[in-house]
């Protein structure tokens, strides 16, 4: 099992303008006061980078690697529906950075950030 699957994190749209995920939080993204662990924001930031930097490349050969997370929470959120919202900033040969919006369902935004990937060639 790989981490989305774990959390439950679901790809809705995936392309080189933008990707967006969605995860409904439950008491297992909860940090022990009942609020959502901050971890969940940079998880689903880092995630939407990877897979949109990913849709330029021939994924056989080469793969976009986390290189640095930076990320603002905005708001507590306890449970419900997320939709994190990335779109590119930079798609270079040797690196990428993404922008995101992790957002609720009403439109609140919890987080924002942006990821800087870089292009790892595989072999």
């Amino acid at each position: 099992m790989n981490l989305l699957t774990a959390l439950g994190i679901v790809t809705k749209r995936a392309n080189q303008e933008e990707v967006q995920l969605t995860l409904e939080i439950t008491e297992q993204h909860q940090q022990p006061f009942g609020l959502m662990h901050g971890g969940i924001s940079g998880i689903l930031i880092e995630t939407a980078a990877s897979i949109g930097a990913n849709t330029y490349l021939d994924t056989t050969q080469e793969v976009a690697v986390g290189l640095e997370l930076n990320l603002n929470h905005l708001a507590s959120f306890q449970k419900g529906h997320l939709i994190v919202t990335a779109t590119p900033i930079h798609t270079g040969k040797q690196t990428h950075v993404w922008q995101a919006v992790v957002s609720t369902d009403t439109g609140k935004k919890i987080s924002v950030g942006r990821c800087t990937l870089m292009i790892q060639r595989l072999g």
